[in-house]
């Protein structure tokens, strides 16, 4: 009998009861329980997060029988029962004001009806501390606070300034309740996608142990690759016949698709477990995590800071940048970093700095496509479709065609939106190529504002130089003369050297030739 994947379950109780598959962890989940009181913990969007804390809620309910057969079982002798409140702000889209009061509101309600406490027409707040107090008080045993996506209402808003300091204010004055109710509270656990540190809600909460970047608990979301093996090697087999592939070929296609995740410098890499599991479900490859759902503050935070795309995989990031969201002046590269679009691709321990890259090519390839038309002249519909024709024009030789495209995806951009127009013509060039390269073989370099471009097929060769303003001449010239297509001089494939120059003017390509 095949397995039971838990697409779209994130209760542990609901999973168990119903034989789904579940990877263990709940060794990790015990160690955890053991070693500490106060958790955040921050991991990407469908990586498991809300799966854990609801294992968490069935392991503090004393529910034994939910957990035979795996490790905890053993390790645990007690299975004490404490009061349990759960806050999961993850289903409430988060426009106005009352709408965070409203969710408080609805989850304070029924733990007051719960534990007796009669303090409803008080500030939420005030509420949260009389129920902590009150369920201590009716139970006799200390209360277990778990809040899932605790930073929902945050994201939502950034970019609304107004709206995010008015939640901020309300969720900081709420969270920092249990700060000041330690005898109250037996442990706490918040997960999110970001952390929002300095003026924000940790800064009340500064006793949360910080489990986002702690090489203990790497593998507390997401699935090992040696978890695979233990857990899913028939599965292996199966997805192999039914893609008609070898057992090795589909091994590699797991990895470069939905591995790659890195948490802490130099550690091993996370596969991401809902398109994964959505792989083995359907038996079919497929950017499962990526269709989900791509939040457009994030390409709205790249424009804001007038980002250089190319710099996305370059750059090197200070630590202290990647541990915190600063709300009053927003980077765009740890908030998608911690959003799970980057991740860590190498760590320099003597200056504390992170390199930072795509995990994987869902990601890399999805992202890349996402940013398309939020850059050029091409709708989300048809964008893929634009792209397609490009590679169709590379692979046949066509470059009028192709160079005639591409002045398309320049033509009628509002430029009075754009502070830089050299760094918007490299954007939309390193977009477009970028997604070129995921079909054809291709090098990208920048420097200097300069951009060197080579693309390869079984039949072409394509080198090619960019100007702004100068002439597509001069580009030619310059391949020349600096001998950028040397490497191909002996190639059997058809060699092209194309100089292109870009007019400020006329805001697109004024001009291409061949030589």
């Amino acid at each position: 009998m095949s397995k039971l994947y838990p697409i779209g379950i994130q209760n542990f109780e609901k999973l168990r009861r119903e034989g789904c598959f579940y990877v263990d962890k709940t060794a990790l989940i015990y160690r955890l329980v053991k070693a500490g009181s106060y958790y955040f913990l921050s991991r990407p969007r469908r990586f498991g997060k809300s799966l854990l804390i609801s294992t968490l809620e069935a392991y503090f309910q004393g529910k034994k029988e939910l957990f035979e057969g795996l490790a905890i079982e053993q390790l645990e002798k007690d299975w004490t029962k404490y009061p349990i409140l759960h806050l999961d702000l993850n289903a409430r889209k988060y426009d106005n004001e009352e709408a965070l009061l409203q969710e408080l509101n609805k989850h304070l309600e029924i733990w007051e009806q719960e534990y007796g406490s009669p303090y409803s027409n008080r500030a939420p707040e005030e509420r949260f501390y009389q129920v902590i107090r009150k369920a201590f008080e009716k139970t006799g045993r200390q209360v277990v606070v778990l809040v899932d996506e605790y930073d929902k209402p945050m994201l939502q808003t950034i970019g609304n300034n107004a709206l995010q300091g008015a939640y901020r204010n309300i969720l900081k004055a709420f969270y920092g309740v249990m700060k000041s109710m330690d005898g109250y509270i037996k442990f706490t656990m918040l997960t999110g996608v970001t952390k929002f540190g300095k003026v924000s809600v940790f800064s009340d909460l500064n006793n949360l142990k910080d489990i986002s970047m702690d090489r203990r608990y790497v593998e507390l979301c997401g699935i090992t690759e040696q978890e695979i093996h233990d857990n899913m090697e028939e599965d292996l087999h199966v997805l192999a016949d039914n893609r008609n592939m070898t057992y090795e070929k589909v091994c590699s296609e797991l990895k470069a698709r939905y591995n790659g995740y890195h948490f802490v410098g130099n550690s091993i890499g996370m596969y991401n477990p809902f398109s994964l599991l959505h792989t083995f479900d359907k038996n079919e490859f497929g950017s499962y995590w990526f269709v989900t759902g791509t939040p457009t503050y994030l390409v709205e935070l790249l424009k804001k800071h007038n980002y250089n795309l190319a710099n996305i995989t370059l750059d090197e990031t200070p630590g202290s940048v990647l541990e915190g969201i600063d709300t009053a002046d927003t980077d765009p590269i740890p908030v998608i970093y911690q959003s799970g679009y980057l991740t860590i691709k190498s760590y320099d321990e003597r200056f504390d700095s992170y390199r930072l890259g795509f995990p994987n090519r869902e990601v890399e390839e999805g992202f890349t496509k996402f940013l398309l038309p939020f850059y050029a002249n091409a709708n989300t519909g048809d964008s893929s479709f634009g792209i397609k024709k490009f590679i169709r024009e590379i692979e046949a030789g066509d470059c009028d065609a192709f160079f005639r495209r591409l002045q398309g995806f320049f033509a009628d951009t509002p430029y009075e939106l754009i502070r830089d127009l050299e760094l918007h013509y490299q954007n939309v060039l390193f977009i477009v190529f970028k997604l070129v390269g995921f079909y054809v073989k291709a090098e990208y370099h920048t420097s200097a504002g300069r951009i060197d471009l080579v693309l390869q097929t079984d039949k072409f060769v394509y080198v090619m130089e960019f100007k702004l303003d100068g002439t597509a001449e001069e580009a030619l010239q310059q391949i020349n003369e600096k001998h950028y297509a040397r490497p191909f001089e002996h190639d059997s494939r058809k060699l092209f050297k194309i100089g292109v120059n870009f007019s400020a003017k006329m805001r697109n390509i004024e001009k291409w030739v061949m030589g």
